[in-house]
């Protein structure tokens, strides 16, 4: 079902997320299955979008569901930074489209999760995988981009696709 993603000052998206139990595994099937029909959703309307947070749609929850070539499921996700290489990005939000904001990410991670069956996993990630995934694991953290940006300064508009059907 696709949800209503939850926009930039709902206090919501401020919280910090709750791990899923494993009591909740049944549960657990209907939030990815949201996620994904939200993330299409969302990517049909503006053109956009590889990964979304459960947090961005209501469930106060550490899952992360992301699709690139296949879809990817982060239940409990831990992240951690093998160096301290940074660089600066304009990054988005499905929380507040057609804003960009100007932030400074860690160029490499391991994200260690469980997969939806709840067997341990892990990725190493770089570059726009890890911008990624650091974007949507803050989340998870009631933390959003704007609250990472450069300076005062590095917020920019963009426009938007529009569907005129």
């Amino acid at each position: 079902m696709v949800r209503e993603i939850l926009l930039l000052g709902d206090e919501r998206l401020y919280k910090v997320s709750g791990e899923v139990a494993r009591s909740e595994a049944d549960a657990l099937g209907g939030w990815i299955a949201d996620l994904h029909d939200t993330l299409l959703d969302y990517r049909a309307r503006h053109g956009a979008g590889r990964a979304v947070a459960a947090p961005q749609i209501g469930v106060p929850k550490r899952l992360i569901y992301m699709l690139t070539d296949r879809p990817y499921v982060f239940v409990n996700p831990r992240l951690s930074f093998p160096d301290g290489e940074t660089y600066e990005l304009l990054d988005d939000c499905m929380s507040f489209p057609g804003l960009l904001v100007k932030v400074r990410r860690r160029r490499r991670a391991v994200i260690d999760y469980l997969d939806e069956n709840f067997c341990p996993q892990r990725m190493e990630l770089e570059g726009d995988w890890s911008e990624l995934l650091q974007h949507e694991y803050d989340h998870l953290d009631g933390i959003l981009a704007t609250m990472r940006a450069v300076d005062a300064r590095s917020f920019y508009m963009r426009e938007l696709k529009r569907d005129f059907s």
